[in-house]
Formats: C-alpha cells, sequence, structure tokens
C-alpha cells in the first residue's frame, strides 16, 4: 500500500521497495506484470488524483492496509475459501511457487529481503510430492 509511482521503472522492469529497518532494495518486475501495470495507470489516470500513490480507492486516495484485508477475506470467502485470506499469504505462496519452480532458496531469501534463511524457510510450504521429485532428480535410479 506504500508503494508510489516513483518507486516504478517500468522501462527496465523494476520497483523499488522499502523493507523492515526501512532496508531498501531493487526487485524485478516481471514482463506480464509491468503490461498490467502499463494499463492501471492508464485507468488511474481517470481519477485525475495528484496522489502518489500506485494504488487508490474510488474515491482518488492512497487505499489503506485495513482495506486490502477486507477484500481478500471477502473474495476467500466468495471463493469458498475461509476468512482467513490475507495478503500475507501471497507472500508465502510466492516463496513456495518460486523455490518449486527455480530450487534457489537462497534467490528466493534475497526476493523475500530477509537477512537470515531461516525465516525464508517458514514461507516455503513444499509438499510431499515435490519433496519426492526433488529425491528422485538426485537419486536416479540405478
Amino acid at each position: 500500500m506504500a508503494l508510489d509511482i516513483k518507486h516504478l521503472d517500468l522501462d527496465t522492469g523494476e520497483v523499488w521497495v522499502m523493507g523492515k529497518g526501512s532496508k531498501e532494495r531493487r526487485l524485478p518486475i516481471g514482463r506480464n506484470a509491468v503490461t498490467w501495470i502499463e494499463h492501471w495507470l492508464d485507468l488511474r489516470g481517470l481519477f485525475a488524483s495528484d496522489e502518489e500513490a500506485l494504488f487508490l480507492s474510488k474515491l482518488g486516495k492512497r487505499i489503506s492496509a485495513r482495506n486490502v484485508q477486507k477484500r481478500f477475506a471477502e473474495w476467500g470467502i466468495k471463493q469458498g475459501l475461509n476468512s482467513h485470506v490475507h495478503p500475507h499469504k501471497l507472500r508465502h505462496s510466492f516463496a513456495t511457487h518460486m523455490l518449486e519452480s527455480s530450487g534457489d532458496l537462497r534467490g528466493v531469501q534475497e526476493l523475500l529481503g530477509h537477512a537470515n534463511l531461516s525465516t525464508t524457510q517458514i514461507y516455503t510450504h513444499l509438499d510431499f510430492q515435490h519433496l519426492a521429485s526433488v529425491y528422485d532428480a538426485a537419486h536416479p535410479p540405478r
């Protein structure tokens, strides 16, 4: 919610984010996400707001964290999930999917901005099938 337009560089596909302890870091933005952000910026312009925030409410003001939490809970219920669906779950899903597709725990740690690898491990939830395939790849049958 604290993301401002000035934190984006859509030409290079980068975003600057502020982490815990006021640590700033640069992260990549995928091409598909850049396309959607550009589309959003076109729509956002219809609000004619001087607000620097990337994400705005219907009133043209910075969207609040609480408002986003409420929306996630509503969407979760509509999808038949429990109301414990919250934005932070996206971070867990991102970490798990990145680790499953790359196998690079250290890279996931950097993307999440964690100082300790043990913190990153909490975010990653690998299922048994994935673990079995990793084992099989490392120990092929003779």
